[in-house]
């Protein structure tokens, strides 16, 4: 049988793990918003047209924050037609995924709804269409006690008290070409507007936080520079970056989509190298941080490089497309990046986090892009958790306190480069370990916890763990998530086919611990440990 050892120590300090690592991200795609979120007509729906069971699943998972409403969608979306009655509301043509947008669910629903389920607003503005003028006046309408017009008007469509939203994006991928109202082109013309967005909102609310973009895919062809040149122009303003990134791996290709975490590793190094030069460029005493609010993993065709489009995003203008109108009570239409819930989507969202868990120091928030279903799977009648919910839940619950520095001896595998596309190309990547992990020590409750994946699609690992420099440290338990049948999935009528299990083989001595852990398997070992 193959070995792994993992060495941890508490003075291995990364830094303190914020909840907010582990939220969420919310875009009116397909049925995300009218059937998962909003349906009237559902049996559990409540007065504002929220089901009611959606809800109540996310709350009892524990959700900290969530960053909405957009996402592409919200470069095109104008706020102020959606406050007030829902009579007198616009209909919008969403540009970005082509679709009508009647508004029911509207600014303030959206934050309702996000404050009922117990999580934290992270609200995006519009500076694709939008600019200044409406970033202050929805800063206004939003956080200020009473007194002005927007405030006041707040106030009489119901909502008495200020919302308090305390962090705000300053748009949605603007180097994007996708994106309408794109910066692409201007790297500098965007920083410069950043810095007077965030400038002019923090004078209505200094209270508030600002997350500045930066390149939203490391494929485009003026990656890194772009992030740079805006960097250099809005520093000293904004406390965030925000970084976006999707994984993709040809289907069956399971060490390729579960190794992706390099790739999500090699983003965030780069960003945090650049950030740095600027901090030292400018003398500056601040210290950046960044903002993972969007991300994924998913299996896809290979449909590999035209000869000489290198990173190119296409632009399609397709005449026969046609806008369209998602009915709330007919969840039948696909959302993209939406995961499916099974095991693999488990492990490579896991996996995503476990590298966030390792830059807690620099990476304060996380939001992952199907995080709402991977907590809790929806059709139009019911809700279930998927296989996905419970590393994502595991981690919320033990992934708590200091992030730790581990040392991991295990084999290794490379992933050759390829291509998906003209728009996503992996160069080859070397050294990834079959064994993927990361550990949170929460003082507070005396509690240590190491998270493990086992990457390998064939061999069982005997692991080591050496926890012997906690003082007092007792084995609680180790739970684990596997399935022997990988495409296995949990539903409304078998809810339970997939599900933690507790490893009652695992041996405990002399402050190591031995267990084996099954291929393709997410693994938490629980301890009792006072630290130092």
């Amino acid at each position: 049988m193959k070995t792994a050892k993992i060495h941890v120590h508490p003075r291995f300090r990364i830094g303190e793990i914020s909840p907010r690592l582990y939220g969420a991200f919310l875009e009116p795609i397909g049925t995300m918003v009218n059937g998962s979120m909003y349906n009237p007509r559902h049996p559990s729906a409540d007065g504002d047209g929220f089901r009611k069971d959606f809800m109540d699943a996310l709350k009892a998972a524990g959700l900290p924050a969530l960053r909405l409403p957009g996402g592409n969608f919200v470069s095109g979306w104008d706020w102020k037609d959606s406050i007030g009655p829902r009579n007198r509301r616009k209909t919008q043509l969403d540009t970005a995924w082509f679709q009508y947008y009647t508004n029911d669910v509207g600014y303030d629903e959206y934050l309702r709804w996000t404050q009922g389920i117990g999580a934290e607003p992270l609200v995006t503005v519009n500076l694709g269409t939008g600019g200044l003028d409406d970033a202050l006046h929805i800063v206004e309408y939003t956080n200020h006690s009473a007194g002005s017009y927007w405030s006041d008007l707040r106030r009489e469509y119901g909502r008495e008290a200020p919302y308090g939203v305390k962090t705000w994006y300053l748009g949605n991928e603007m180097d994007g070409p996708w994106q309408i109202g794109s910066w692409q082109k201007n790297p500098r013309g965007y920083g410069i507007l950043a810095h007077e967005v965030s400038k002019g909102m923090k004078w209505i609310d200094p209270a508030i936080e600002t997350v500045a973009c930066v390149s939203s895919s490391p494929f485009l062809a003026h990656y890194p520079q772009w992030d740079l040149e805006v960097l250099q122009e809005c520093y000293e303003t904004v406390d965030y970056i925000s970084l976006h990134h999707y994984h993709i791996a040809a289907p069956g290709d399971y060490q390729a989509l579960l190794g992706g975490s390099c790739f999500f590793e090699d983003y965030i190094r780069t960003e945090i190298g650049l950030c740095d030069f600027v901090r030292t460029k400018l003398r500056s005493p601040r210290t950046m941080m960044l903002s993972f609010d969007e991300y994924g993993s998913r299996e896809q065709e290979l449909k590999g490089v035209l000869p000489g489009r290198g990173s190119v995003w296409e632009h399609e203008f397709d005449p026969k497309r046609e806008y369209a109108r998602h009915d709330p009570d007919r969840m039948a239409s696909a959302t993209p990046f939406i995961q499916r819930g099974g095991m693999l989507d488990a492990l490579s969202s896991a996996s995503t986090l476990l590298t966030l868990l390792r830059h807690a120091d620099r990476v304060k928030i996380g939001c992952m892009t199907s995080g709402l279903h991977t907590l809790a799977a929806a059709s139009r009648d019911h809700v279930w958790k998927p296989v996905a919910h419970y590393p994502f839940k595991q981690l919320m619950q033990y992934g708590r306190g200091v992030s730790l520095g581990i040392a991991i001896q295990c084999d290794h595998y490379d992933i050759p480069g390829y291509a998906p596309s003209h728009q996503f190309q992996y160069s080859t990547h070397t050294g990834i370990g079959f064994v993927d992990a990361a550990a949170a020590l929460d003082e507070g409750q005396g509690e240590l916890a190491v998270f493990v994946i086992n990457r390998d699609a064939e061999a069982d690992r005997l692991l080591e763990i050496d926890a012997g420099a906690f003082e007092g440290c007792r084995f609680i338990e180790h739970l684990q998530l596997h399935s022997d049948d990988i495409h296995r999935m949990n539903t409304w009528e078998q809810p339970d086919a997939v599900t933690p299990q507790v490893n009652a083989n695992a041996a405990f001595k002399g402050g190591k611990l031995t267990a084996v852990i099954p291929p393709l398997s997410w693994n938490v070992f629980r301890y009792e440990a006072e630290g130092l």
